[in-house]
């Protein structure tokens, strides 16, 4: 069995029979002085390892769904803690679930962890939910605050409605053994856990430690540690004997390290909602689209792109469908076309289908994942508006009379220049035409164009 105090604490018995023995060999020279007195100088400063740091605790907090940045969080503070030599990462755990994918990377991740990680479900009135469940099994020590659930692992959608047809059995039945796989792994309570994802039971933290789902129930950060003290865990295929010893100061407040999102993290977080990416590539072509109907506009196109381009970097880690892509694409290709060579409204029409079918089919079907139905109502309406409107303006344009060139003249009125009996001069717009009337009209006299030939215009005299 190995010993986490030998792994962690730091061997000074060598270092003091070393120091015994120089200061034997120099005895009253002044120099063998000098030199012990720089080495206990050197300590004291803290450039020789000290035990205190090398047993810490490392913290990571997830307050929200189980995605990507989680799993890469998780996975930050796994190295972090490997790297300073602590005693142990504790996951505090507080959430309603997330992607299956990215809780297998992090259960992944756990069970091959090479330090013990304590999944401590708090603080009270949270719970560990859906993939919550998988997570806290997977921990070598599992924990929950007072006033916590867990429970509630049945497979769903992406909006919580449950997976249909074929499917459904298909995740469910991937789910359980998956489960089942960990809590084996752990020891804990496989029944339960069984039930957890076939049924959707959920329990409160009395419930889970009576019966073996977890290990025990903590108020807080010291109870836990005080609580897991002298536990054997399996690291690595090792027994591990914990030992928290050194981890309090002088007060008894337990040493503890949190590990910050970096701002990637926190960025990946936020846009790897699926509904949060879909808005954005949706805001993208909204914004490139007006950037085309308007050109110089600029406010829309910049912003059109920023959103481009974090809702490429959420598709980087979402399930993303192919096909849904292709057909947001083609839809928006349909309504830049609608503006470039109007057809008076079958391109934008063929392009509202595309971005709605686009949007239905965005995620595969084997993430569950779906966009919410209100926000590709909402976007559909919007594209829609823009496209009538769009439309609206053309035929507008096209029953609306000249106003340029020859047959723009017809109706509007002018001067003659010169009396008009079968031809003469009159003035319409500034400019001098050639015109004729079947009537004589004086010079001076305010005449209406009737119709236009060539470059000679037919005229009839004006009365207001």
């Amino acid at each position: 069995m190995r010993d986490l105090q030998h792994r962690l604490g730091c061997d000074t018995s060598a270092r003091d029979r070393t120091l015994v023995s120089r200061r034997s060999r120099a005895a009253g020279s002044i120099m063998g002085g000098i030199t012990a007195f720089v080495a206990i100088l050197v300590a004291a400063t803290g450039l020789l390892p000290r035990c205190a740091e090398a047993a810490s605790l490392y913290r990571v907090v997830i307050d929200g769904t189980i995605n990507p940045a989680t799993a890469d969080y998780i996975q930050s503070g796994l190295d972090a803690a490997e790297q300073n030599d602590a005693a142990a990462l504790i996951i505090q755990l507080d959430t309603p679930g997330g992607l299956l994918e990215s809780t297998k990377t992090i259960v992944k991740d756990i069970l091959a962890a090479p330090l013990p990680v304590i999944v401590y479900v708090s603080p009270s009135g949270g719970s560990a939910t859906s993939a919550g469940v998988f997570i806290t099994l997977a921990g070598n020590i599992a924990a929950m605050a007072p006033g916590t659930t867990i429970g509630a692992a049945h497979p769903v959608s992406g909006q919580g409605a449950d997976i249909e047809g074929d499917m459904r059995k298909k995740v469910e039945n991937f789910a359980v053994s998956f489960v089942e796989s960990i809590a084996e792994r752990r020891g804990r309570n496989v029944e339960w856990a069984e039930k957890a994802v076939r049924e959707s039971v959920s329990i409160t933290e009395t419930e889970a430690a009576q019966i073996g789902v977890i290990d025990f129930v903590a108020a807080d950060l010291a109870e836990l540690i005080e609580k897991a003290e002298g536990l054997t865990v399996e690291i690595d295929g090792d027994e591990v004997t914990l030992s928290f010893e050194d981890l309090t100061r002088a007060a008894g407040t337990p040493v503890v390290i949190d590990v910050e999102k970096t701002f990637r993290q926190q960025v990946l977080d936020l846009v790897a909602n699926p509904n949060i990416a879909y808005f954005l590539m949706m805001a993208a072509m909204l914004g490139l689209y007006m950037e085309f109907s308007n050109p110089g506009v600029l406010f829309p196109g910049v912003v059109g792109a920023i959103c481009l381009l974090l809702a490429l970097l959420a598709f980087q880690v979402l399930p993303i469908s192919s096909t849904g892509v292709l057909l947001l694409v083609l839809g928006m290709a349909f309504m830049i076309g609608e503006l470039l060579m109007p057809s008076f409204g079958m391109l934008g029409f063929g392009g509202l289908i595309a971005l709605t079918l686009g949007s239905l089919i965005l995620y595969t079907p084997e993430s569950g994942l779906i966009v919410d139905r209100t926000l590709i109502l909402a976007t559909t309406l919007l594209f829609g508006g823009a496209l009538a409107l769009i439309v609206l303006v053309l035929v507008r344009d096209r029953r609306r009379p000249p106003v340029t060139g020859a047959e723009g003249l017809v109706g509007e009125t002018g001067v003659a220049v010169t009396q008009i009996h079968r031809s003469g001069k009159v003035k319409v717009h500034a400019e001098l035409w050639n015109a004729r009337s079947n009537v004589l009209i004086e010079a001076q006299s305010r005449v209406r164009v009737d119709a236009v030939d060539g470059l000679e215009i037919t005229v009839s005299e004006f009365k207001e």
